[in-house]
């Protein structure tokens, strides 16, 4: 899929990412409520001199939740600790992280809906009761011995929340739910990062950008960044709705925000199913996308935006959908509003 409008963080893009993360929670734009509780939540866990009880943060992938978890940090002014589900293989390898934990520290584990179950039954006493089981030795000598760690904040998140497991997910006090950013939201992110990025960007670049880039702060940055480029190679010193309207141009992301592979999708719908029901499986097929993309960066938006609309026979596109393409629905009677 194309890279520009992909919300997962690609490869290098870290270091990037890094310098224009907000590092306290007064610098963090959009989540309103979010911000707000936090902020209780945090003060309140500093006058009792505590760690932050657990967080659970999910949602879709780009809005934040790392972001929010370096602000724990800072605002607790103790370290953060990163790993992620899929890289915790053997229940010692997660004993081993929680036993060199500092008191009040924070271990962030992201796409913890992934862990594996016995890795999972280690964190349970860990979240609960400061201990960790530890298994010595093998066979019939083997013998388990509960060692003590420190008092911790463990922060985890998932974009698929319906996939973590009952007890895991009653041990998070703290539960946040991530939502899309509003346009004007992300016209004050932009406006801050081509700050930090030595660029100037008119307010009406800002407002043609952050228009396109899916309510998604990591989107509308690295949209930002490849206008820059264009901006750059133009010797242009402020980045204007002109030069953005080019650049996106180039980039094939239309107005509301669809890149190349949003459209074909939509295409396909109409196209070669009559506007459907047609099973998921069917699309990836018919464009050569592996299913679990289009259902985690695909859907999410066109959903949002009401252009499909998921059916127990399959996807259906919307009459916005054919409204967005230019296109005339049928006249049957059976297309969804």
């Amino acid at each position: 899929m194309n890279g520009n409008l992909n919300p997962t963080q690609q490869p290098g893009e870290e270091s990037i990412e890094l310098s224009l993360r907000p590092r306290r929670l007064s610098e963090f734009v959009g989540q309103r409520q979010i911000r707000e509780n936090l902020s209780v939540y945090l003060q309140a866990a500093q006058k009792r001199g505590e760690p932050l009880d657990h967080l659970l943060l999910y949602g879709p992938p780009g809005l934040g939740k790392t972001t929010l978890a370096h602000i724990v940090g800072a605002e607790m002014g103790v370290g953060v600790h990163i790993t992620s589900g899929p890289a915790i293989v053997r229940a010692g390898d997660l004993a081993g992280i929680l036993t060199n934990l500092e008191p009040g520290e924070v271990l962030f584990i992201d796409e913890i809906h992934r862990l594996p179950r016995p890795v999972e039954e280690i964190l349970y006493p860990a979240m609960e009761d400061r201990k960790v089981d530890v298994m010595l030795g093998s066979g019939p000598a083997a013998r388990s011995i509960r060692l003590e760690i420190p008092p911790i904040t463990v922060i985890g998140a998932t974009t698929r929340q319906g996939m973590l497991s009952g007890p895991l997910r009653h041990r998070f006090g703290i539960d946040f739910h991530l939502e899309f950013y509003a346009a004007d939201d992300l016209q004050r992110i932009l406006i801050r990062s081509a700050a930090l990025l030595g660029y100037d960007l008119a307010d009406d670049g800002a407002e043609e950008i952050a228009r396109r880039s899916r309510g998604t702060p990591r989107i509308a940055n690295r949209l930002l960044r490849r206008v820059r480029d264009f901006a750059q190679v133009a010797e242009e010193g402020t980045i204007t709705q002109s030069l953005t309207q080019h650049a996106l141009g180039q980039l094939q992301v239309d107005l509301a925000g669809l890149d190349r592979v949003d459209q074909l999708y939509l295409r396909t719908i109409i196209d070669k199913f009559s506007g459907g029901p047609v099973g998921i499986e069917t699309i990836a097929a018919s464009l050569g996308e592996d299913t679990g993309t289009l259902e985690d960066v695909c859907e999410p938006y066109l959903l949002q935006k009401g252009f499909i609309m998921r059916t127990p026979r399959g996807r259906t596109a919307t009459t916005l959908a054919y409204d967005h393409l230019g296109l005339t629905p049928p006249s049957n009677g059976q297309l969804p509003l």
